[in-house]
Formats: structure tokens, C-alpha cells, sequence
């Protein structure tokens, strides 16, 4: 990792997309700044987060609701439900792939049109996948899930020294009975594990909001709160 400050800016206040009708603003990293794995391994551990080559942090004046979460994976155990949901997938393969394809951002339009069709992210713009999904930097691994030879799920995982981030994860959304969504974050912690990292990073909680609920469903559930990670063993 290179010893560089890291320079931050804020952004403009917007309405908050999980908790309507509150403003909203986020300190950016800046965009010039060349971060490596390790860099924004750092940048995880203070609650940053990454939304294609965007790092940022919330910084909403008076509000605190985003709370960074994370897996200490080695102390995780499955509940019943998720006991089912590896047992109903168990027919599953995943394999790493070098990028995305067309054929993943067509089942990215699918998933959007079906759960996020009022959430403000063009399901049609190609381009704005790639931004979205896509980083610079090393360490960003596609996990493409098939069901009966066909692409049914797929993870983006950022690696960083000790841990993964779940970046974000899209399936078919005509298999809900499969939970998918579950499916992944399971995966991915099975993953850190078996590679013998410390942590699965979550991005942020937000208690009341609809949309975030499944985390805490993932236990222990490690919070950063007032610059300390503190743990959480039970919902």
C-alpha cells in the first residue's frame, strides 16, 4: 500500500434514496487519486464504501442511519433459514470470470425491471452498468452463478488485504424461491473463510429501512460505530 493522503471532497446534498424524504451527501475520495487494494482496504475499515471507481462515505448533517457493517466470517453460523437456502442451492456452480458480458447485463435489466424499477438506475444504459460495477484498480472478482447451464445470479467482490466486500449481486428474478440474494452473501462468506480472510464487508445498514433488512439477518453483524467496530450477536 503507498503511503498518500487521501484527499476528500463533498458532494452535492440530494434527496436520500433509502430514507425519503431526508437530504443526503457523501464525501468522496478524490477521483484522480490512483487507489490500490490495499488503499481502499483502509478506506473499508473508516466506512467508505465504492460505487464503480467512486469511493465515498456518507456525511449527511444531523442524520447517522448509514452504519457500516461487516462479517467477521469465522465466527458466522448459518441460521435455519440459511441452512435451507444452501440446501435448496446446492445444485448450484459459480465460477470466477475475467469481466462482465452482455449476457450478465441482460440479466442485470431483468433484475432491475423486476425489484428496482423506481429506484433511479437506468436498466437500458450499458455503460452506466459498467460504471457502476466496474474499478480500477486490482482485486475486483466477478463470481458467475449457473442453474441448469444457464447464468441465474451473479456477485461483484472487491478483495482488499484480510477481507472481501460484497459490491453488489443481481439474479433472475423469476427464481425467488431459490434466494438468491441470501445465496451470494453466503457464498461469499463460505469464500472469506475458505481463503482464510477475516472479514466480508456489507456496506451500510440502516435500521427502518425496508430495502437493508436482510443484513441483519447475518449474524454476528459487526457496526462501526463512533469509530469503533462493535459487535452484534443477535437482532
Amino acid at each position: 500500500m503507498r503511503n498518500e493522503a487521501i484527499r476528500l471532497y463533498m458532494g452535492l446534498e440530494h434527496e436520500c434514496s433509502y430514507l425519503p424524504p431526508r437530504p443526503a451527501r457523501s464525501a468522496f475520495v478524490d477521483p484522480a487519486m490512483a487507489l490500490d487494494a490495499g488503499q481502499y482496504g483502509e478506506l473499508l475499515k473508516l466506512g467508505f464504501r465504492r460505487s464503480g471507481e467512486f469511493v465515498y462515505r456518507p456525511a449527511c448533517e444531523g442524520c447517522h442511519a448509514c452504519i457500516p457493517a461487516r462479517i467477521p466470517v469465522a465466527d458466522f453460523s448459518p441460521n435455519r433459514s440459511q441452512r435451507r437456502c444452501l440446501r435448496r442451492n446446492q445444485d448450484l456452480q459459480w465460477t470466477q470470470v475475467p469481466a462482465l458480458s452482455r449476457a450478465h447485463f441482460g440479466l442485470y435489466k431483468k433484475y432491475l425491471r423486476a425489484r428496482h424499477a423506481d429506484g433511479g438506475m437506468d436498466a437500458d444504459n450499458e455503460q452506466a452498468f459498467h460504471r457502476f460495477l466496474d474499478a480500477a484498480w486490482p482485486g475486483t472478482e466477478y463470481w458467475s452463478v449457473s442453474c441448469d447451464g444457464r447464468n441465474c445470479a451473479v456477485a461483484v467482490v472487491d478483495t482488499v488485504p484480510g477481507a472481501l466486500s460484497a459490491v453488489y449481486c443481481f439474479f433472475d428474478p423469476e427464481l425467488s424461491d431459490r434466494s438468491l440474494g441470501s445465496y451470494c452473501i453466503l457464498l461469499q462468506i463460505q469464500e472469506a473463510r475458505r481463503r482464510g480472510l477475516d472479514y466480508l464487508y456489507m456496506g451500510y445498514w440502516i435500521s427502518g429501512c425496508r430495502k437493508m433488512d436482510y443484513k441483519a439477518r447475518f449474524r454476528p453483524m459487526q457496526q462501526l460505530r463512533d469509530n469503533q467496530w462493535l459487535t452484534f450477536s443477535k437482532s
